[in-house]
């Protein structure tokens, strides 16, 4: 794909953004909660990781090495299993009471599932040389 790189990184800027939006509100403690800020909870603050993977990420998507979209693949893998985890955790019901999904939460599976795919199809420029 021509464009895939530039896609990954857009994706990779936007999955940043949505680490400050809602993901979750929860009723019981009237908290709404991101990746940034988890208020009285003791989910610590997962989206340290995202916006660190993400960065990494974008520079090795506008990176034209053939090394860097190989090791994009496994950071992208590990970004993409940590939305899954986060998802799993922010959103599990608890003592009957099951939090109020937000779009963030969305937001962050998706961005980083189009990453993952964009990281399956760069673009690298490779040059034919044929030794006679």
């Amino acid at each position: 794909m021509k464009y895939s790189n530039y896609i990954g990184a857009a994706s990779a800027l936007a999955l940043i953004i949505f680490c400050f939006v809602p993901w979750v509100y929860i009723e019981s403690i009237h908290a709404t909660i991101n990746g940034v800020n988890t208020g009285q909870t003791t989910f610590g603050s997962p989206a340290i990781i995202h916006i660190f993977l993400s960065v990494f990420s974008i520079i090795l998507f506008v990176l034209p090495k053939v090394w860097s979209k190989g090791i994009n693949v496994f950071v992208v893998a590990f970004n993409f299993a940590w939305s899954i985890r986060n998802f799993l955790l922010f959103t599990q019901c608890q003592m009957g009471e099951c939090p109020e999904k937000r779009a963030g939460i969305y937001a962050i599976i998706l961005l980083s599932f189009l990453m993952m795919v964009m990281t399956l199809f760069p673009k690298i420029n490779v040059e034919d040389k044929i030794s006679e």
